[in-house]
């Protein structure tokens, strides 16, 4: 009985559910904001482009 009440005590596992959990909600609001994400990406990469062009 003791080893029972132990096991439901121990709290080990804990930081695995909770990565697992965060993982779950970042995966969910890329695919959420996918769009939106992409946009800015490209953005970012016509911008650097542009700055590039200037150096050069």
């Amino acid at each position: 009985m003791r080893n029972v009440k132990n096991f439901l005590l121990d709290e080990s596992g804990m930081g695995v559910v909770e990565i697992l959990l965060i993982t779950v909600v970042l995966i969910a609001m890329v695919l959420i904001f996918q769009e939106k994400i992409t946009s800015l990406v490209n953005k970012i990469w016509t911008s650097i482009g542009k700055s590039a062009k200037k150096i050069y």
